[in-house]
């Protein structure tokens, strides 16, 4: 999202963060009406229409809001929130397939209630952010999931090979309403700010069948738990609840006591220990179990490298070999996951199914996917994985070169790697290494 942020929505947040970083235990009791000013409000719609996104319940789209009048619209939704009349809509529930075959939930509000919850995203992000932990990576600022990485990769060079490599049981459904509130509560008092967080947090869910009735549940009110992903609001939700776990890991005296260091991204995490894994596992249980969350045992377990290897993030960590020394060291490379899920994506954009498309969309959309899987990974020696996704993408996109044209297959003579590369313009991963200290070629 290439937005910049309005200089008066700037100082307002700015305001808001130095008095929480330069006051821990200070409350903010007048929150409410900078969620429905103008300026915020106008601020959260641009950034709700640069995410585009698709239709809530309502039906309504970007177009049709463009077409009603934006100010118009604005203005009505102003007056809703100034007179506290403003009621969320169901939250329409889609699901987006995992790469264990599974389907993830994800809530798609309305345009209007999510510009209202990125309206108080905006707002409340600032005095949280104060108070987020360092050990806490996702949806935020100048952080990022490779951030994360990095610090992983540090804690094991130094001296911390046993992991408690940790899974949560669907950590968005199984956050608790009544102590998210409380964590929200120990610094807004604005009471009105809080009924609209409990609003958004009991909202019904709607999804269609396969027959195309639609169903509403009530899941979240009645059972007092949940947080829909694809809401703008949660990602600052989770990390709030998730800090609970990381300061009490510390100030409970595990960190010191085990040497025993927290990496937290969303609702992933490693322990990275010096020692005593397995002290470290049962007391992770314990503090997941008082905060209601539920450890996925099938999934966690203790890590003692070098013997072994864990994933974390896209990346397995372990023992890797120089090519140039053989040398051993502990590193990190591209999962094998991560390799095959790309490669899967790749076949999908180059089926028989795209043969309508023309050359420049086909290698325009693999150069974007595999330029964008590329950014990501960058760490340690990624030209074996490099190297096996560039051959996925010239052998698929030979094999659609054929069905498009009807040329009989393997048609190497037709195609050869030069035309694919720089005739086509299908991008070279391997050639990126070369600025990489620390890939190998």
């Amino acid at each position: 999202m290439n937005l910049t942020t309005p200089l008066s929505v700037q100082k307002l947040q700015k305001a808001l963060h130095d008095k929480a970083k330069g006051s821990p235990s200070l409350r903010f009791y007048a929150l409410y009406d900078k969620v429905y000013r103008k300026d915020v409000l106008a601020f959260a719609y641009e950034c709700c229409k640069a995410n585009k996104g698709a239709a809530g319940v309502d039906g309504q789209s970007f177009e049709g809001i463009e077409e009603y009048g934006v100010e118009r619209w604005l203005d009505e939704l102003t007056e809703e929130l100034k007179g506290r009349t403003y009621r969320p809509r169901p939250v329409r529930r889609v699901y987006i397939p995992k790469p264990d075959g599974k389907q993830r939930p994800l809530g798609v509000p309305t345009i209007r209630d999510r510009t209202v919850e990125t309206a108080a995203v905006l707002v409340l992000e600032p005095i949280f952010e104060a108070d987020l932990q360092p050990e806490q990576y996702a949806y935020r600022r100048d952080r990022s999931a490779l951030d994360a990485v990095k610090h992983v990769h540090k804690l094991i060079n130094t001296g911390h090979g046993e992991i408690v490599d940790a899974d949560l049981s669907g950590y968005f459904d199984s956050i608790p309403h009544a102590e998210l509130l409380q964590s929200v509560a120990r610094r807004v008092v604005d009471g009105a700010m809080l009924h609209l967080i409990k609003m958004w947090l009991e909202a019904p869910v709607e999804e269609t069948d396969e027959y195309g009735k639609k169903h509403r549940s009530t899941r979240n009110r009645d059972e007092g738990r949940g947080t829909p992903q694809g809401a703008p609001i949660s990602p600052l939700l989770s990390n709030l609840y998730m800090r609970r776990f990381v300061l009490g890991w510390k100030k409970l005296g595990h960190e010191k006591r085990g040497s025993a260091y927290i990496v937290n991204y969303a609702d992933d995490l490693v322990i990275c220990c010096r020692g005593n894994a397995e002290e470290a596992l049962a007391a992770m249980r314990d503090i997941m179990r008082k905060l209601k969350l539920t450890v996925n045992e099938t999934k966690t377990r203790v890590c003692r490298l070098p013997e072994e290897k864990f994933d974390f993030l896209g990346y397995t960590f372990g023992r890797c070999y120089s090519p140039k020394t053989g040398r051993a060291y502990m590193g990190t490379v591209p999962s094998k996951k991560r390799v095959i899920r790309i490669c899967e994506a790749i076949s999908s954009e180059t089926g028989r199914n795209k043969t309508l498309l023309d050359q420049e969309t086909v290698v325009g959309t693999l150069n974007r996917m595999m330029t964008g899987w590329a950014n990501y990974f960058c760490l340690g020696p990624v030209s074996k994985a490099y190297r096996a996704v560039e051959r996925h993408a010239r052998k698929r996109l030979r094999q659609w070169l054929c069905a498009k044209h009807k040329v009989s297959w393997p048609a190497t003579k037709q195609y050869p790697e030069a035309a694919l590369h720089d005739g086509l313009g299908l991008v070279r991963l391997t050639t990126r290494t070369r600025s990489f200290p620390w890939a190998t070629s």
